[in-house]
């Protein structure tokens, strides 16, 4: 219903206009704390809707994690490595023992998975001790490269 009256005359004259005793609802105790205060506790809501990522634990990584892992080959592989590089003919062939630079190839370590059956000359910067046996029972050996 329409009236005379503006909305700003509500509580006029009722000194505290419903905020109970003087100072109640002055300064920041009234707003849950100044700027993003409680953000643990009474604004948790707000913290997770907006700012996902506040308390988030960041944590700590090693200097080791950021060390490049040399890129791996197996015994079993070798093989099928020859064909590629130097093709079948080559390896039919078997004529003394073939010569294999691991190192130009982009690999950084040979492993001892599979099996072997032909000498080859191997130069690669790492190797495991179980690598080194079976090339060495083909006949074979491996030359370590910088």
């Amino acid at each position: 219903m329409p009236h005379k009256l503006k909305k700003s005359r509500k509580q006029r004259g009722s000194r505290y206009c419903g905020w109970g005793q003087v100072g109640q609802h002055r300064k920041g105790g009234m707003r849950g704390g100044k700027g993003k205060a409680g953000g643990r506790k009474h604004f948790w809501i707000r913290t997770v809707k907006y700012e996902p990522d506040r308390f988030k634990k960041i944590g700590f990584k090693p200097p080791s994690v950021f060390k490049s892992r040399p890129e791996t080959v197996n015994v079993g592989e070798l093989e099928d490595l020859i064909v590629k590089t130097f093709g079948a003919d080559e390896m039919k062939s078997g004529e003394g023992e073939l010569s294999l630079d691991l190192g130009s190839l982009g690999y950084g370590k040979l492993l001892g998975r599979g099996d072997i059956s032909m000498p080859l000359k191997l130069k690669v910067s790492e190797y495991t001790q179980g690598a080194l046996e079976k090339v060495e029972a083909a006949g074979g050996q491996i030359l370590e490269s910088e």
